[in-house]
């Protein structure tokens, strides 16, 4: 992991973010340092505009020499540290415009529990599942690796397994408690994302959480793993569950996707998707949707009818079941968001509409 090195520099501008609730500090050549709060990227007041030269006195204690390496011949690298016993800060550093810039994201060292992030029913349902694919989904920065700390950390509490993570970087720092859990940082542990995951097999994982599917060989061994009796944990970056289903299949060559299509199907257990909506009275909130793979569920996706899971979500509450629009508009309904933010992330504004305007309604599908 990098080491934290001198903070001097950044220390106060963290402290800011910490102290306002923010989730990410950006520091940029001829700008201010900035500090996302709810959502809003701010200029940090009465601070002086940064140059080339300071963001580079910024990241040289923040990198390790190998991070350094990949930086001068990739021209971006991501790292990971620890701040104050508080948090965990992850970190990218890249080129733009040929100048250097920073963008840290504050990682608390306190896992969030299920309370704390309002996760549905579907994910308690999650952490007692012996085997399965689990996939997690949702923009860049909608608290996918959150929600996977949270269900990580349950498992961990409650089940004597062996839960092995594999990251770049390690975000949440995980202690053994009734399971064993061993954390994998590429470029620390394994020179490769590719190497870890196929060496993972030979590790005795019981749990497997992959930080990020990246491509056609890492989503193939996750589903393998799955196949095989282990319970695995992927992240990916689409905005809703049937949307998942798809790019995955996708990826595939034309010749293979009947065949993915089947593995998907057996291997499924849980889609989640989620967005963040700013709260009324500040900070984020989650918004989520669960797809349960129940027997319809994989009929659908083995004869690739991905396009009618939106509605097996609408009817299914009783398999832990939600679409997206019944939890925003539960979020409206409990005087959380703003019906406005609620519509500013719907996929299917008619349908918030319905729900919104017919409570009883949305109660029907809602955990």
């Amino acid at each position: 992991m990098a080491g934290s090195g001198n903070l001097d520099l950044i220390d106060p501008w963290l402290q800011i973010l910490w102290d306002r609730g923010g989730s990410d500090l950006l520091l940029a050549g001829g700008s201010a340092p900035r500090i996302r709060v709810s959502g809003r990227l701010l200029p940090i007041e009465n601070a002086q505009l940064l140059s080339a030269e300071q963001i580079d006195s910024i990241a040289e204690p923040l990198l390790t020499s190998g991070q350094k390496a990949i930086f001068e011949e990739k021209l971006d690298v991501d790292f990971a540290f620890s701040w104050k016993d508080l948090a965990r800060i992850r970190g990218s550093l890249f080129t733009q415009r040929g100048q250097p810039a920073i963008s840290l994201r504050i990682i608390p060292s306190r896992i969030p529990t299920f309370a704390d992030l309002g996760l549905p029913f579907g994910a308690e349902m999650v952490v007692q599942q012996p085997r399965g694919f689990v996939l997690v989904t949702g923009p860049t920065g909608s608290g996918k690796s959150t929600t996977l700390a949270s269900i990580v950390d349950r498992i961990n509490e409650t089940r004597p397994l062996h839960i092995l993570t594999i990251e770049d970087p390690v975000e949440y720092v995980h202690n053994h408690k009734m399971s064993a859990v061993t954390q994998r940082e590429i470029g620390l542990d394994s020179p490769s994302f590719d190497r870890a995951l196929r060496s993972a097999l030979r590790e005795d994982p019981d749990v497997l959480l992959i930080g990020e599917m990246r491509d056609i060989d890492s989503i193939q061994i996750a589903l393998t793993m799955a196949e095989t009796g282990h319970l695995v944990f992927a992240t990916l970056h689409t905005n809703d569950a049937p949307q998942a289903v798809d790019r995955i299949i996708d990826v595939f060559p034309a010749e293979r996707q009947e065949q993915t299509r089947v593995q998907l199907a057996a291997s499924l257990s849980t889609i989640i998707a989620q967005r963040l909506v700013p709260k009324i009275d500040g900070g984020m909130v989650a918004a989520f949707e669960v797809l349960t793979a129940t027997h319809s569920v994989r009929n659908l996706i083995r004869e690739g009818r991905s396009s009618q899971l939106a509605n097996v979500m609408f009817t299914g509450t009783k398999d832990g079941m939600q679409t997206m629009e019944s939890s925003l508009a539960k979020l409206v309904s409990d005087g959380v968001v703003t019906y406005e933010d609620a519509l500013s992330v719907s996929a299917h504004p008619k349908e918030l509409a319905r729900l919104v305007e017919q409570p009883g309604s949305s109660s029907n599908h809602l955990r």
